[in-house]
């Protein structure tokens, strides 16, 4: 695969980044691009910010005033994307993640904030390259075999977790 340039900027203070997030982030973008069969330069903004910050992201970017755990803000449509004109990687886009919420998901799913982290941005990296599942029937089922492929392949499969117990 060619080179991947992911910028990371925590602009968060709620939250201790765990050692490891950061690269655990790149490794799930890289198996992104390889699973879709991307095999070109690319490049990735990543903002990590409080759930106070995404409500308000979410607000002045969706017209929906609440929190949510991640976005993506694709630079490109039908894969075409715009190059850095100094790289000529491909502009993939940008994520913006709340880890505060990744941290309330981890605990109310059981799993650990590495699986949630690393779920959420392989999540955000498929609709960068143009996956959907608002409107449901076949692209979402698509979506979702991609991410749990991928999952799998970085060794955070999905587990019984999902399911709550209500009694």
């Amino acid at each position: 695969m060619e080179k991947t340039k992911v910028a990371i900027d925590n602009r968060q203070k709620t939250v201790k980044i765990p050692t490891g997030i950061r690269l655990l982030m790149r490794r799930c973008l890289h198996a992104v691009l390889a699973a879709e069969d991307c095999h070109w330069p690319a490049e990735v903004d990543i903002v990590l910010v409080d759930n106070a910050q995404m409500r308000q992201i979410n607000r002045e970017q969706r017209k929906i005033d609440d929190i949510t755990d991640v976005l993506s803000f694709p630079l490109g449509e039908n894969g075409n994307y715009d190059a850095n004109p100094v790289t000529g990687a491909k502009m993939l886009g940008d994520i913006v993640l709340s880890i505060e919420r990744a941290v309330e998901q981890a605990e109310l799913y059981g799993h650990t904030l590495q699986r949630e982290i690393g779920y959420l941005t392989v999540h955000a990296m498929l609709h960068l390259l143009g996956h959907d599942h608002v409107q449901g029937g076949w692209q979402a089922v698509r979506m979702r075999e991609q991410e749990e492929l991928v999952m799998n392949q970085l060794g955070l499969p999905r587990g019984e977790s999902y399911v709550l117990n209500w009694y």
